[in-house]
């Protein structure tokens, strides 16, 4: 081949590259012009194919309200329609109206300025909300049916980690709307509804019935009647776009009194603080022996009945089951739309364990560490998990403590108000907003705060935080966990059986610098060193 010729082949090949080049980079201009910003993770760009034309707009459908504790079987759900909105007169703005995250108990805030600008000139009832999103993967089980789900969870709860680790689920990659959370207004509009789900709601209205067909009302003593929003429970908040294509389901968190962190209704406080101190605590909130448990897994020093605390977490008067009976619900009615969930501190976390379940895509706002509560419930995850398949994104800063997991410890705010928030670990990628040295900010429980989320952290930076997969992480390492019978020996002998205290030892032959060189048995009730 002539010389010339190989000048015009690398010539037209050296030009195709330019070509090629060119074209994707008109391609990125055009998409990020007419649809919103494409995501700047490059494995995320890798797997977009496009974003959601013309189904952004998202508005508050339904809430759904599931009580707990003895009422456990009240679950309801109230229909957000134009006649009930002006039926209360909830097309205008209402400080007074909105629930106070500072924690008052008459539920207003001190200073009405320093409500969130945006449901200060709107209503959160008839606000609406743009989102930006994409088609991408997602990993989760083939067989998703809430009956299949929660059967597998209960067989895991009684099998153990060992059996359940021999059982070979299928997986898919499944095509799936999934938000884009390298978008600004779509985290700040996420952080809104999460804001949401704190909203006073009216007593009156018309509340239908969702339990499960062969549920019967109850008696007053079981708390069937007098529901509403006094009642304790969980409480979710449905948002879906105009064709009702993509669901988003966004779950109230703590409502605290002495905690700054969560609402100022004083009706789900002690049912908040059980689930708060059984989520996130080692071992039934057992910080010292002043504190009373709230469940009798505790067994001596720093060691825990591991089958207890996960019989305790599925229990049906529960908040994660109430989450797992939500979901279902919000499903039944709609049966063919993606699922999105969001939420706020408890909220957040209860997000998070109902993302993992089920393979939902999950944003969450400053969320405890919530890998402990997904290994104790045994959540399904895939045998591998590349980092752009994940779908769990927890958003929270430095200057929060509860997000951080530094709010635990004697002196405390959250030991203080009664909360063992010891864990610090999460599943899923977390997205961390350094305000500490970008603004100097001090760690203080107050910034756990929805509306200081919303109003001085995602205001204040011009991109969304970088998610990341957390580094290894384990926690309560002090703890010994036992379990009863699970896994014996060949010999029958259980394993994990806690071994029985050897007798006290005394030192019986020292060495002239005092060093011991001979142990015996010490009969005596003082042991020499």
């Amino acid at each position: 081949m002539s010389p010339s010729v190989r000048t015009d082949n690398g010539t037209i090949i050296k030009w195709m590259v330019v070509l090629v080049l060119s074209l994707g980079l008109l391609w990125e201009c055009f998409v990020s012009f007419h649809f919103g910003s494409t995501p700047h993770d490059p494995l995320l760009r890798l797997q977009h194919v496009a974003p959601i034309e013309n189904k952004t707009r998202f508005r508050i459908r339904h809430i759904y309200h599931h009580n707990s504790g003895k009422s456990h079987r009240v679950h309801k759900r109230l229909d957000i329609t134009d006649q009930f909105i002006a039926r209360f007169d909830l097309d205008q703005p209402n400080i007074s109206g909105l629930v106070n995250t500072d924690g008052n108990e008459d539920g207003e805030f001190d200073d009405p300025e320093t409500l969130m600008p945006y449901f200060s000139r709107e209503s959160p009832w008839v606000s609406e909300f743009d989102m930006s999103g994409y088609i991408g993967s997602i990993r989760r089980m083939a067989e998703r049916d809430p009956d299949f789900v929660e059967s597998y969870l209960a067989y895991a709860r009684e099998s153990g980690a060992e059996q359940v680790s021999k059982i070979t689920l299928d997986w898919n990659d499944d095509r799936d709307i999934l938000p884009n959370v390298t978008n600004n207004e779509t985290i700040m509009n996420l952080a809104l509804m999460s804001s949401n789900a704190y909203v006073r709601i009216p007593g009156e209205g018309d509340w239908k019935d969702v339990n499960k067909p062969w549920s019967v009302n109850k008696t007053d003593e079981e708390g069937s009647t007098g529901f509403g929003w006094m009642e304790d429970g969980v409480r979710g908040h449905v948002f879906t776009n105009e064709d009702s294509s993509i669901v988003i389901l966004s779950i109230k968190g703590t409502s605290a009194q002495g905690l700054p962190g969560g609402g100022g209704e004083s009706d789900t406080i002690e049912e908040d603080k059980i689930n708060d101190n059984l989520l996130f605590s080692c071992c039934c909130a057992r910080v010292s022996y002043m504190w009373t448990t709230v469940c009798d897994c505790y067994k001596s020093s720093y060691t825990c009945d591991e089958d207890c605390l996960e019989k305790e977490l599925y229990r049906e008067d529960r908040y994660y089951r109430a989450v797992l009976d939500v979901y279902r619900n919000v499903t039944n009615l709609y049966p063919d739309s993606a699922v999105w969930v969001t939420g706020h501190s408890l909220g957040a976390a209860l997000a998070g364990l109902l993302g993992r379940t089920y393979g939902l895509p999950a944003v969450t706002f400053e969320a405890p560490g919530d890998l402990l509560a997904t290994k104790r419930l045994h959540l399904p995850q895939p045998p591998s998990l590349p980092s752009y398949l994940e779908h769990i994104w927890h958003f929270g800063h430095t200057a929060d403590p509860i997000f951080m997991g530094t709010c635990n410890g004697a002196s405390s705010s959250c030991s203080v108000a009664g909360y063992a928030m010891e864990t610090q670990c999460h599943s899923g990628k977390v997205c961390i907003y350094d305000v500490v040295n970008d603004y100097g900010w001090h760690v203080n429980l107050v910034n756990h705060r929805i509306h200081t989320v919303i109003d001085s952290v995602l205001t204040a930076y011009n991109k969304t935080a970088s998610c990341e997969i957390p580094l290894p992480c384990h926690d309560c390492y002090n703890w010994n966990f036992i379990t009863r019978d699970r896994h014996k020996g060949r010999d029958g002998d259980d394993k994990n059986k806690p071994k029985e205290p050897k007798k006290p030892q005394k030192c019986l032959r020292r060495s002239w610098y005092g060093r011991c060189l001979e142990w015996g048995d010490d009969d005596s009730d003082d042991v020499s060193t």
